[in-house]
């Protein structure tokens, strides 16, 4: 029998791995031989799962056994704890990744998962996979389950922050872009950690069309649990709300979401107003160090902002050849010594409007006295 495949996405730091455990012991305890498998440089999916444990990583192993021209074999890398009361051992592999600042950790998800796909990964005797994958950076690498439909399903895990829920948003967009290329993994929905009763998770949902699956509130129990390597199903306020997740998901109690995720400027407005201002642009003259000109009988050696100043005769011919909109603006802030806001207020027009002018000005005055 071909293993359930199930890809649990979210932003770091936010429980995904606290999460992805949980669900694997839940499985366990329902009588599922259960793998999880953790994708993320960081390898400390499995940590808890093994009871403070840390697996060796197949990009460790491979780099090891690469050295001395040997073959990786299952059991250097897969690894199985049996818990006392459940039914199914549970098996833990790490990908693991690059030491910081020495390679790509999206390069070694891939290789790893050439790796495990080699060994037979997919053909393993086992009923579910669960992937906790890293969400905040959606390369190719991190990418892989979803580029490559390894994943047959897709929960994204989120709390009620805008960044977390942003993280979501963008693995529900990549997905989408997938399944346009052919893609087959499906979107079951979201799972909202630490939920605080904002309802702003839930809000996201129901404008981008996702289902939400479970709501954890935060318990310090459970947290605590998580902290001593054990398993926070063991409450029971906990594990009824994973043994219902988990039954639903065996049953495929869940219908698929056809969610897109929303586009930034719907996002942001989750959130509040959206200030349509356009950016202030910088401009070459404030930026770029001017060389000083050397001073000689045709012209004044001093300067302002780059060019020529204004009691330059070439400089001032240059001005009135300017646009009358710009001409204006730049005679009352470079000759006159106006201020941009009283430029502005003069003009009928936004401070932000008059930086703009004086800036197309500048830029434009610049190439008029070079090239004459």
């Amino acid at each position: 029998m071909t293993p359930r495949t199930i890809a649990i996405y979210g932003k770091g730091g936010i429980g995904k791995s606290f999460t992805t455990t949980n669900l694997s012991a839940t499985f366990a305890l329902m009588d599922k031989r259960v793998l999880q498998l953790g994708c993320d440089p960081k390898h400390d999916s499995t940590t808890s799962l093994f009871g403070g444990v840390s697996l060796p990583t197949v990009t460790e192993v491979f780099a090891e056994k690469n050295a001395c021209n040997q073959k990786v074999q299952v059991s250097d890398i897969v690894f199985r704890r049996d818990i006392p009361g459940f039914p199914q051992p549970i098996y833990g592999i790490e990908l693991g990744g690059p030491q910081v600042g020495r390679g790509c950790g999206g390069r070694g998800i891939i290789s790893g998962f050439d790796v495990l796909e080699t060994l037979g990964l997919f053909s393993w005797d086992l009923d579910i996979i669960l992937m906790d994958f890293l969400g905040d950076v959606v390369c190719g690498g991190f990418a892989t389950p979803l580029a490559r439909s390894l994943s047959e399903e897709v929960i994204l895990l989120t709390t009620n922050d805008r960044q977390s829920i942003f993280t979501a948003n963008n693995i529900c967009r990549a997905n989408n872009y997938f399944k346009t290329v052919g893609g087959q993994s499906k979107l079951l929905g979201l799972i909202i950690n630490r939920d605080d009763g904002s309802g702003i998770a839930e809000k996201y949902a129901a404008a981008a069309g996702i289902n939400v699956l479970m709501k954890l509130p935060y318990n310090a129990a459970a947290r605590n649990r998580d902290d001593s390597f054990n398993f926070a199903v063991q409450l029971p306020e906990v594990g009824e709300k994973f043994r219902t997740l988990a039954a639903d998901i065996l049953d495929r109690n869940i219908t698929p979401c056809e969610a897109a995720g929303l586009d930034f400027h719907t996002f942001v407005r989750l959130f509040g107003e959206v200030n349509e201002a356009h950016p202030t642009p910088a401009s070459d003259d404030e930026l770029v160090k001017q060389t000083a000109q050397p001073a000689d009988s045709s012209s004044s050696g001093n300067t302002t902002n780059g060019v020529m100043s204004p009691d330059s005769s070439k400089l001032l011919a240059c001005i009135d050849k300017l646009p009358d909109p710009e001409q204006e603006i730049y005679r009352m802030i470079e000759v006159n010594k106006k201020s941009a806001s009283e430029a502005a207020a003069l003009k009928g027009i936004s401070e932000t409007e008059a930086r703009k002018i004086l800036a197309s000005a500048r830029i434009r005055l610049r190439k008029l006295f070079f090239s004459t």
